[in-house]
């Protein structure tokens, strides 16, 4: 779980995983530099917390460095996920070298109804996950495709894109819940638009390191 001044958000989503921690399951938090509490909330409530250089590719490689399972689940900090998650996870793996959850966004706005129906469609259709989908891939797999690559942005769908050609992935209908916390922040429908924006010009070429900088700008 790659976190950033997630003191907000941390506890709840690290309580939700505690009835899976075990000598067959771990909880990795890497954080990427906070200073708010964000590690000293995630210390009681993890089996390990270390430190990387910002940015979620990063970090997510730091964690699966050190992870000693065979599976690995890509988890964001401001994630709900259901109790079946697990179980359904594994079952996934038996058949499938890496999959996703759907995704439902936390917010009551109609709106964000139909954007979390577009992003599961979308990505059933064409075969690409997002973070917020919680990805998650035998460790082989990862490994065969060099890992997360190391941009500032559009990680997740460049991951994908390199697992597809391994197989196709599970598409899980277990819903994960997201924050919406960026849609309402910044206006659902502006949010919309800078998404999309930024998948074109990623698509045309345009640095992810200039990317990260219009998103995380807003």
């Amino acid at each position: 779980m790659p976190t950033l001044n997630e003191g907000g958000t941390i506890f709840a989503t690290l309580l939700a995983l505690q009835p899976w921690r075990g000598p067959d399951c771990e909880v990795i938090v890497v954080d990427g530099g906070s200073t708010d509490t964000t590690r000293e909330q995630a210390t009681p409530l993890a089996d390990r917390v270390i430190t990387s250089s910002p940015g979620r590719a990063r970090q997510m490689n730091a964690g699966a460095t050190v992870a000693s399972g065979e599976a690995l689940w890509f988890l964001h900090a401001d994630t709900n996920p259901p109790r079946t998650a697990l179980p359904a996870l594994r079952a996934a793996l038996r058949d499938a070298g890496w999959g996703r959850f759907d995704v439902r966004l936390s917010g009551g706005h109609p709106l964000l109804r139909v954007i979390e129906w577009a992003m599961n469609r979308r990505s059933r259709w064409t075969g690409i996950a997002t973070g917020d989908q919680g990805i998650f891939v035998r460790r082989e797999w990862f490994v065969r495709v060099g890992g997360f690559p190391g941009i500032d942005l559009m990680e997740d769908l460049v991951i994908s894109r390199r697992l597809k050609r391994l197989g196709p992935s599970a598409c899980l209908t277990d819903i994960l819940e997201a924050s919406s916390r960026r849609w309402e922040r910044y206006g659902i429908l502006r949010t919309v638009w800078l998404m999309w924006s930024l998948r074109l010009k990623f698509a045309l070429g345009a640095s992810p390191a200039l990317l990260a900088r219009h998103y995380y700008r807003g």
